[in-house]
């Protein structure tokens, strides 16, 4: 039976915390809208976001533009489209190659070279 009294106390004291917290008129109410004719606001921000825009796709593009694989007037690629120079460069090879090939030499040191008639004698370890 104690257990039927206290829960009806809980009930009761809950109750009448709901009812005074509904009776009080503490809680704070909106504002009311006053309606503006005035869209100004919303123009300059389409304004701003459309030069925004207007520029970074002015920008985009001309990076883009910048970036193309080859240019007809890139000295690189006239190089490589051109066999002239391939047959230049071979031709450049092979005369550098013989030029080397005509100014070296080979010295020749008499006490180095292998003597058949002398005898090298062997260092035996103690």
């Amino acid at each position: 039976m104690a257990l039927v009294s206290n829960n009806t106390a809980l009930n009761y004291l809950l109750s009448k915390l709901l009812e005074d917290y509904e009776s009080k008129p503490s809680h704070p109410t909106a504002a009311p809208v006053v309606a503006t004719n005035d869209h100004l606001e919303v123009i300059y921000i389409l304004l701003l976001l459309g030069f925004f825009g207007f520029f970074t796709f002015g920008i985009m593009m001309s990076y883009i533009r910048s970036k193309k694989l080859e240019h007809s007037n890139d000295p690189y690629n006239v190089y490589i489209a051109t066999d002239i120079w391939r047959k230049k460069d071979k031709a450049s090879l092979k005369a550098k190659v013989m030029e080397n090939y005509k100014s070296s030499f080979v010295l020749e040191n008499q006490h180095a070279v292998e003597q058949p008639t002398s005898h090298i004698p062997e260092v035996n370890p103690s």
